[in-house]
């Protein structure tokens, strides 16, 4: 098969690497001395430094040659520039299957990824989203992983799953869309509550509560739009919470220790080089939650700390003062 990524950062770069196994892969890079650079000295400096890239993977800053005869697009943008490149694609090279590997919401829209592709002429295609715990780091290293192919067509998922599977990348099938692109969008939320913990030193039963309870509230957000309460106790619920809350490879942990210390959100996003997307998903998951009526109090307070200057400590205060109640369903 061939395949056309789209979209050279850490991620994109390592499922390009490691599909190479199987598949004929271009990776389309937006900056063309990026492009140039990963061309020339066959590695990503800088998203993915030190890992070379296979002999075989064709990099290009040309759009329409990337995507020339290609089978299937895997879309690893930010979700924010998931629209502007359908649409590109949609009056240039022209749209074939596709598959999405953005977390998060998108801006002011509040929409999640598949709905955004639903509101463009790539809803007219076979599609899918693939997500769950992995860092691009380990993935590009050639260790194992595990991930969910989600979309409506089982019989597609199916083909698409054998189609990609490899010996180090293992691929399980799932039809809940909504549940699968949730848990991939709060969980980098929650996230930045635990490196917040962290960084405060205050244990790990606190961080244990925090990861039980984010959980929870992760499931009740997905559940209100119509995701099912199953999924969140698999790869892109559970699975994406405890890898992105507990490695040090996670930027959004990375982010949260890092305003536990003090430091500004801007000087931390500047030093942090790679997009946080939890620190965007924070606002569309607060006034979702508010529009559904569902409560989100981790979500809240994430935001305080991120965009009222709210003071960390006083946001756990806060948290730990919240009105008593049973757990099921609390």
């Amino acid at each position: 098969m061939k395949l056309a990524v789209l979209g050279a950062g850490a991620w994109g770069t390592a499922l390009a690497a490691v599909l190479t196994e199987r598949h004929a892969v271009r990776l389309w890079a937006r900056d063309a001395q990026q492009a140039a650079d990963m061309a020339a000295r066959r590695e990503n400096r800088l998203y993915l430094p030190g890992q070379a890239l296979p002999p075989s993977l064709a990099v290009s800053a040309d759009l329409a040659a990337a995507c020339a005869g290609a089978d299937l697009y895997l879309l690893a943008t930010p979700s924010a520039a998931l629209r502007p490149l359908l649409q590109r694609l949609a009056q240039g090279p022209g749209l074939e299957p596709l598959l999405w590997v953005c977390k998060g919401f998108e801006p002011v829209s509040g929409l999640l990824p598949h709905e955004v592709v639903a509101q463009t002429p790539a809803a007219a295609v076979p599609r899918a989203v693939l997500s769950g715990p992995s860092f691009a780091q380990e993935v590009a290293a050639g260790l194992p992983t595990a991930l969910t192919l989600a979309g409506a067509d089982p019989a597609y998922l199916a083909h698409l799953a054998a189609d990609l599977h490899t010996e180090r990348l293992r691929l399980y099938t799932s039809t809940d869309v909504v549940g699968v692109e949730v848990g991939g969008a709060l969980k980098n939320v929650m996230a930045i509550a635990a490196g917040i913990s962290d960084g405060l030193g205050l244990g790990h039963n606190a961080r244990a509560a925090l990861l039980t309870r984010a959980l929870a509230e992760m499931a009740r957000l997905g559940h209100a739009l119509g995701g099912r309460q199953e999924t969140f106790m698999g790869l892109t619920g559970m699975g994406d919470l405890i890898l992105t809350a507990t490695g040090d490879l996670s930027r959004n942990r990375q982010v949260g220790l890092a305003l536990a210390q003090g430091r500004r959100l801007g000087d931390v996003l500047e030093s942090l080089g790679h997009v946080a997307e939890g620190v965007h998903s924070v606002r569309e998951a607060r006034a979702l939650g508010q529009r559904l009526k569902v409560e989100l109090p981790i979500t809240a307070a994430v935001y305080e700390i991120l965009y009222e200057g709210a003071s960390p400590a006083a946001e756990v205060q806060q948290l730990m003062r919240r009105e008593l109640k049973a757990e099921q369903g609390a």
